[in-house]
């Protein structure tokens, strides 16, 4: 990073002084994103904040330069040094993670999980059926023949965890292009504890049989078991996908090992590179060498043109988390969010599956009365950023919902420790228990709240007493 505070102050005033000139309610935004973001308690599980050289990288002239293609074989000329920047932003990520093949192009996490998932349909479906059937007539073509057509051309089958169990969109939500593109079968969670059944996946996997079995999670605040997904995988013919977007740090942090590393197990692994990564926002493919070729082909398959600035960040940020000081910072994250989850059910807070493994908790307020907007809302309003989050079998949908999910990765790199995680955890069940569906017409809003007097000004003074400890980018001043 700058060799010191006053010279990174001094980069970034310039930089809002040329904005300025062309537009100051764009600098106005961008300083001011900054002061609020130091004046919150951010535990948005899938936010963090990125160093200051992968921020720096972001902001240069490799954003002015077309690159489709891979590296050696652009479609444009001119792409040398974009050559250099994706090389070594892949040597990065594949040595970080102890994968064959990296490919870090995809500009987000769906864009990451839609080269994942072209990639293999190409690999298992398209690509050797057409081989094998180009050079033949019709009056070649067997039964078999017949049935690999029908198979190209039906839409296939893919089981990825249900949303309300802590899946994401991207995992065949029917709303979502997964959902358009498979025919989606989800599997959820123990009612009793909130767990995934593996036994449960096991029988719904035989009776399916998905061409692909997508691994990961957005709001589930467990471990999952990739070698025994794996093992289900292989059982019924299928492609096992891991979508890491949510814990990469972890286990780039060697949190998540053995069999809850998903490397090892998968056979294509998508993830996004900020959240617990603690990069730019972006994405990438982590593949075995039988998928590598098909992954390659996600520009110009899904992708349009590579955005050279942000690989450039990647790099910095997969060199960054290289360090030993990254692994401490990554068990600094589950410990945390161990803290933080002790604290709040010490406190008579409900945790969907009773606690967390990795770096996130999923909160139900339905016994303070509330739904998932209305706490959000009150938490908002008392300096606390959390975002609401559906919960298993939630009576109020995806929208209203009936819970909040929180994480801890961005707060523990600011510094935050367990001792502050569990001041941070009376501070959410005081805003909890003073809070109250506002009264309407026709009953209790299921948006509208109604606040304690002084809850919210009480919780922003003590919150700022842990955000002056622990400043974030400490010493840069713009003035």
């Amino acid at each position: 990073m700058p060799d010191t505070p006053a010279q990174a102050s001094a980069i970034y005033r310039s930089i809002l002084d040329v904005i300025s000139n062309v537009e100051p309610r764009i600098s106005g935004a961008i300083a001011q994103e900054l002061t609020d973001q130091r004046e919150s308690l951010k535990l948005i599980a899938s936010e963090n904040y990125a160093s200051l050289p992968t921020l720096m990288a972001m902001g240069t002239w490799l954003s002015d330069k077309y690159a489709e293609g891979t590296i050696g074989h652009r479609f444009y000329a001119g792409c040398r040094n974009i050559d250099t920047v994706e090389a070594v932003a892949a040597e990065h990520a594949a040595a970080l993670f102890g994968a064959d093949h990296a490919y870090v192009q995809p500009h987000s996490g769906i864009d990451a999980n839609l080269v994942a998932y072209w990639a293999i349909l190409q690999h298992r479906i398209e690509a050797p059926t057409l081989k094998r059937l180009e050079a033949a007539t019709v009056n070649d073509l067997s039964e078999a023949d017949w049935e690999d057509l029908r198979q190209l051309f039906n839409s296939q089958k893919v089981m990825g965890m249900s949303l309300d169990a802590g899946g994401h969109l991207t995992h065949g939500f029917r709303h979502n292009i997964s959902g358009k593109m498979f025919r989606q079968h989800s599997y959820g969670t123990n009612p009793e504890t909130g767990l995934i059944d593996y036994d449960a996946l096991r029988a719904t996997a035989r009776e399916f049989k998905p061409l692909i079995i997508v691994a990961g999670y957005s709001a589930y605040p467990r471990r999952v078991n990739f070698a025994l997904m794996r093992e289900i995988a292989d059982e019924v013919g299928a492609t096992l996908f891991v979508d890491m977007a949510h814990f990469a740090g972890l286990v780039a942090g060697k949190v998540f090992t053995g069999d809850f590393d998903p490397i090892p197990h998968a056979h294509i692994v998508a993830s996004t590179t900020h959240k617990s990564l603690r990069g730019p926002r972006g994405g990438f493919v982590l593949a075995t060498n039988e998928y590598k070729e098909a992954v390659d082909k996600g520009c110009p398959m899904v992708l349009g043109g590579p955005l050279g600035h942000v690989m450039a960040a990647k790099a910095l940020a997969f060199a960054e988390a290289r360090t030993a000081e990254f692994q401490t910072y990554a068990h600094n994250v589950a410990d945390n969010a161990k803290a933080l989850g002790e604290g709040l059910l010490k406190r008579g807070v409900r945790l969907v599956t009773g606690g967390t493994d990795n770096h996130l908790l999923l909160l139900d307020v339905s016994a303070f009365g509330l739904t998932g907007r209305q706490a959000e809302s009150a938490l908002l309003d008392s300096g606390v950023v959390t975002n609401r989050n559906s919960i298993p079998a939630d009576p109020n949908g995806a929208w209203y919902t009936s819970g909040v999910r929180i994480g801890t990765p961005a707060l523990t790199t600011r510094g935050f420790t367990a001792d502050d995680f569990d001041v941070v955890a009376d501070l959410i069940a005081d805003v909890l228990k003073n809070t109250a569906p506002a009264p309407a017409k026709s009953g209790p809003s299921k948006a509208k709240y109604v606040i304690g007097d002084g809850v919210a000004e009480r919780v922003h003074a003590r919150a700022n007493e842990l955000l002056s400890a622990h400043p974030l980018y400490p010493g840069l001043d713009l003035g």
